[in-house]
């Protein structure tokens, strides 16, 4: 019997994916725990539309990416922060205040832990800061930070 699997069955499949099982197999094991579904055609073409619907979806979500990668591209973020000589800040900048920069300048709420920053800034300059968009997408954020 061909089985459609709705959830990971270990040994057996991912879900999605369609499966040749014996029949006692599937009519006491897989259909009564709601593991499956009966490969029938309607439940074929449900499954194609579905898996349609996600690889657009997917390809929506990679193209506001790249759109959002070059708009941050251009931007330069400013942070002020209190130093002492030679440019030296008390404290440091991390992604936090980058974020809230980023929201308070341009208005474009982007999630700290996007922002990929090895180290915390701990002087006054211009720093190039990485950002995961997307497995596939990142861009590069400059930000300045201002002694003050």
């Amino acid at each position: 019997m061909d089985i459609i699997l709705t959830q990971d069955v270990k040994a057996l499949g991912k879900k999605g994916d369609t499966v040749k099982v014996n029949d006692g197999y599937a009519r006491n094991f897989i259909l009564p725990k709601k593991l499956g579904m009966e490969a029938t055609k309607q439940n074929l073409y449900d499954l194609n539309m579905k898996k349609a619907a996600e690889v657009k979806k997917q390809k929506e979500i990679l193209e506001e990416a790249r759109t959002q990668a070059k708009r941050l591209e251009e931007l330069t973020i400013r942070v002020t922060v209190k130093a002492g000589e030679g440019g030296k800040t008390f404290g440091s900048v991390s992604t936090k205040e980058i974020s809230a920069a980023l929201k308070e300048q341009y208005g474009i709420d982007l999630d700290k832990k996007k922002l990929v920053l090895n180290d915390p800034i701990k002087n006054a300059g211009s720093y190039s800061v990485p950002v995961k968009l997307h497995p596939q997408i990142s861009a590069e954020l400059t930000v300045k930070v201002e002694a003050v």
